[in-house]
């Protein structure tokens, strides 16, 4: 089953519970989807990398968002957009820990014969594309650092 088609039915059951929340992240993935779907390629598919960006993209939008409510102290709008995240999030693969991430980058430290932080895009890009969104770019990339760092 598409990514696509798990998101019509439970938008579907969310409607007949009256889930507003799930609703409407639901319903913001979906539009996501679609516009890259239409826009990106001719063939009116979508594939699973792609689905995976764009997944990643709506989770961190949301947490940024609750970020800058935060700071403004509204804490209301705050709650919404971390629970929107953390729906959205659960629609990803299942995510590294530290350690896998950190044994993933050693791996292909060692693999590319990578010395010193000239070679830091090189290895970021490699391990992003193995880790296939089960990791966080952030947490990559300070991984990364780290390690070519020493």
């Amino acid at each position: 089953m598409s990514l696509i088609e798990k998101i019509n039915i439970d938008l579907k059951q969310a409607m007949l519970n009256k889930d507003k929340l799930k609703l409407e992240s639901l319903r913001a993935i979906k539009a996501s989807l679609i516009l890259n779907q239409t826009s990106v390629s001719s063939q009116n598919t979508i594939s699973k990398e792609d689905e995976i960006k764009i997944l990643q993209k709506l989770v961190k939008q949301r947490r940024e968002s609750a970020n800058i409510y935060i700071k403004q102290e509204r804490s209301e709008l705050a709650k919404i957009e971390k629970v929107q995240a953390d729906f959205i999030s659960s629609y990803l693969p299942k995510q590294l820990t530290n350690q896998e991430i950190e044994a993933l980058v050693s791996k292909v430290v060692i693999e590319l014969n990578s010395h010193g932080l000239k070679d830091m895009g090189k290895v970021i890009a490699e391990v992003v594309k193995r880790s296939l969104g089960s990791a966080d770019g952030k947490t990559i990339s300070d991984i990364v650092k780290q390690k070519l760092s020493n």
